[in-house]
């Protein structure tokens, strides 16, 4: 039978199903099947699915100004930058639609730096299982070991070391390093955080050496991890910083985020169609507003425990693998490599997971999730287990 997402491109394995709405954390198909989302687009919709003052936001705005080109200022991204400068400790912002075009400009500006200030320095260091977008350079700075032999030539300058091992780090600076980038917690990598005392290490290492750290927060920024950005939980702050997905909470916008000393483009160095325009930051300052309110951050805080706490429990239960993340960033480990058929089997009883690596469950609810919803989610996923999927083979 026909199906409508046969004019798509095939670049993902997609059931044959359409979604056709959202609220909160579910979403519902044209079946009329509702699905409990604990994956919320990759961590995107960090206030659930079609949440109401997003949608009013967009019809405010839309009805005064949707885009006046990035030639000008507009008022919601003056504000915007204006709070991610005052809540991050930096001081320059150029806004993208996406994390992948924000890493982009990081390395960019990173170079340019070099290029200027450290004798044309352009090469990056970053770490063995990262991921930093779908860019040609991002895909180049990922260590993603799938990707290695893809698109090749890829774009030189990076080189990989192992996450928390300083010694790996100081011995891959060379004359010609311009930076260290990595995400506070490697998400895609498996929900695997760099400790508080490296990331201290590595800034103290940054400055002795003279070169940027930019930390790549496209997943673990806007609160994820329970703060607003995972690196204050280390007490330092960047040369750089990337965010996206939960900026925009479901639209498309990002950002990249520099020093002063380091934000240093000319003009025509940097651009973009799309970058500020005022329906999407018009957005971001309604997701800022909410998100970085102390009592709001409290609540991610608590919910990531008791998500932790019963996902350990299930585990005791089943016979699984470790409990481990910050925040609302969960990683489940399954022994048995059969995660996604676990995730297969949840998505047909109604429950939307992610098997992030064939050991690798990975949970990336909305911010404001609930008690009662984290209960379901663990229900649902009893059943799977309980089932006997735990003795399948990973798919």
């Amino acid at each position: 039978m026909y199906h409508m997402g046969n004019a798509m491109m095939d670049v993902t394995p997609r059931p044959a199903l359409t979604m056709i709405a959202g609220e909160g954390a579910w979403l519902t198909d044209n079946h009329g099947k509702r699905y409990l989302d604990f994956i919320q687009g990759w961590a995107v919709n960090c206030l659930g699915h079609s949440p109401a003052i997003i949608a009013e936001t967009l019809a405010a705005q839309a009805a005064t100004l949707i885009n006046c080109s990035p030639s000008y200022y507009n008022a919601p991204m003056l504000a915007l930058a204006e709070q991610i400068v005052k809540h991050s400790g930096l001081h320059k912002v150029f806004f993208t639609s996406s994390g992948a075009e924000a890493n982009e400009g990081a390395i960019k500006l990173a170079r340019r730096w070099g290029e200027k200030f450290k004798r044309g320095a352009y090469e990056i260091i970053t770490l063995q299982n990262s991921f930093h977008g779908r860019t040609l350079a991002t895909m180049s700075a990922s260590g993603k070991p799938q990707w290695e032999a893809l698109f090749e030539p890829k774009v030189t300058g990076f080189s990989k070391v192992p996450i928390n091992d300083i010694d790996a780090i100081t011995s891959a600076i060379t004359g010609n390093t311009v930076a260290i980038m990595l995400e506070p917690v490697q998400g895609e990598g498996g929900v695997i955080p760099a400790t508080r005392e490296y990331l201290q290490a590595l800034r103290e290492l940054t400055r002795q050496q003279g070169i940027l750290l930019i930390l790549d927060e496209v997943q673990t920024g806007m609160g994820r991890t329970g703060t607003l950005f995972a690196f204050q939980q280390a007490g330092i702050v960047p040369d750089i910083l990337t965010l996206g997905k939960g900026l925009g909470a479901g639209v498309p916008l990002a950002a990249m985020v520099a020093s002063d000393n380091v934000s240093c483009f000319e003009h025509g160095d940097q651009g973009g169609t799309f970058s500020g325009t005022p329906l999407m930051t018009a957005v971001g300052n309604a997701v800022f507003a909410i998100v970085s309110q102390p009592t709001f951050l409290h609540t991610v805080v608590k919910r990531g425990e008791y998500l932790r706490q019963r996902l350990r429990a299930l585990s005791a239960t089943f016979g699984l693998g470790n409990v481990r993340g910050e925040g609302l960033l969960v990683a489940l480990e399954v022994p048995q490599g059969n995660a996604s058929s676990i995730a297969a089997e949840a998505f047909a009883q109604g429950l939307l997971i992610n098997a992030t690596r064939p050991q690798i469950l990975r949970f990336m609810p909305a911010l404001n999730v609930t008690e009662a919803e984290v209960d379901e989610m663990v229900a649902r996923l009893t059943k799977v287990l309980s089932s006997g999927v735990q003795t399948f083979n990973s798919v």
